[in-house]
């Protein structure tokens, strides 16, 4: 393809943003003049922003309300960005639109030299940099000369509206593929979990009711507040349990004598079964490696594996059966929580170590299978994104 010797293809041209189009602003209308926030107008705020297009603003506002602040009034079907906060969005307006001082409209000044989608699909190619340019302690922004001064590249009009043609079509069918493989990843979890809950709703005649305080020691964590600090050994808490294991992301330390007081009443051991009390309830994790760490607002059971399967209780602690009544009964207003005494008290069936053993295996095995699927879909989706962005770079870079 003939290119003009600086990267574009014969009868493209670079063109700077404001060169070619108006950059509009936006404003808050008084939020103690009640009255303005009862009108037909709909005024758009980055919060509004959840797809390709504005279906639906949280406020509407009054002609008064446009008049008496800095809000402009976006047109149908126009382009708005956001320059302030949630960097790198883009979206376009189903109805004529009001914005907020986070938002820019970009308008072309010539219909029949930029076509509005082409300037959408352009938008979304170069959010990246937009992201890039962000700055500020709190909240990332960037500044008008900056927006106008991003260069667009122009072919005439009829291949802009080509390349959309080719990206609308691409992108639905891409779309399209995504909504399988999303559906596909849904259904492996919901196998597994379809199997897991049908064991433990549906136990056998020879199953043995028993508290967990009668199977278990069951312990929980430190109930004080260790003072933390830059180094030393990892407390745990209810928000490091995750997919079935200890995460150390955002983890705290504490001294090694706050380590050494808190496992006097609950040191963690392999085998050791851990459980969430607080916030999101549940997450059960078996200790396969050796731990360092102490423990606070987590249950801990201790499981003699002569006895009792510790991967059989994880499974167990993880089923509707359990978690739908422990949320059901939790305590607390504002944080949900269930106590030690709870735990200990809460009744469950249990079969022969032999069935507990026969149980896990096959969840084991199927559980395996799942997180395969799991794995092939999500990259399948993630393919499927890098291929919207590939094409996305290819059309404005003229190799469609």
């Amino acid at each position: 393809m003939n290119t003009d010797g600086h990267g574009l293809p014969e009868g493209w041209e670079w063109k700077k943003l404001g060169e070619v189009c108006e950059v509009i602003g936006g404003g808050t209308p008084s939020k103690k003049v009640k009255d303005f926030y009862i009108g037909n107008i709909p005024w758009a705020t980055v919060r509004d922003m959840q797809g390709e297009i504005v279906k639906k603003t949280k406020y509407r506002i009054t002609e008064e309300a446009v008049k008496k602040s800095s809000t402009n009034i976006i047109p149908k079907g126009s382009v708005i960005i956001a320059t302030r906060v949630g960097l790198g969005k883009v979206c376009l307006t189903n109805e004529d639109t009001a914005i907020n001082q986070d938002l820019r409209g970009i308008i072309p000044k010539n219909s029949k030299k930029l076509y509005v989608p082409f300037l959408f699909r352009w938008f979304k190619n170069i959010s990246y940099k937009i992201i890039g340019e962000g700055t500020g302690a709190t909240v990332k922004g960037v500044k008008l000369p900056f927006i106008k001064g991003l260069a667009i590249p122009l072919p005439p009009l009829a291949e802009q509206k080509r390349i959309v043609a080719i990206l609308d079509e691409a992108f639905a069918a891409i779309d399209k593929a995504k909504v399988n493989a999303e559906k596909n990843l849904s259904n492996a979890k919901e196998l597994f979990d379809s199997y897991l809950n049908g064991i433990f709703a549906n136990p056998g005649e020879d199953w043995e009711e028993k508290k967990l305080g009668e199977v278990y020691d069951v312990r929980d964590g430190t109930h004080d507040s260790p003072k933390y600090q830059d180094k030393g050994y990892p407390l745990i808490t209810s928000k490091n349990l995750k997919d079935g294991v200890v995460s150390f992301n955002k983890i705290k330390y504490i001294s090694e004598n706050d380590y050494i007081n808190v496992n006097k009443r609950s040191k963690v051991d392999i085998g050791d079964v851990l459980f969430a009390m607080i916030g999101t309830i549940g997450n059960p994790v078996v200790i396969v490696d050796d731990p360092t760490y102490a423990i606070k607002n987590v249950a801990l059971f201790k499981v003699d594996n002569e006895k009792q399967s510790s991967w059989f209780l994880k499974y167990y602690l993880e089923s509707n059966t359990v978690i739908k009544k422990m949320e059901q009964e939790s305590k607390g207003t504002t944080q949900k929580f269930v106590g030690l005494g709870y735990l200990r008290n809460f009744k469950l069936l249990f079969p022969s170590l032999s069935k507990q053993k026969h149980i896990v295996n096959q969840l084991d095995k199927l559980s395996s299978e799942a997180k395969h699927l799991e794995s092939i879909y999500q990259q399948r989706i993630a393919e499927l994104d890098e291929l919207k962005e590939s094409i996305l770079k290819k059309a404005f870079e003229g190799e469609l």
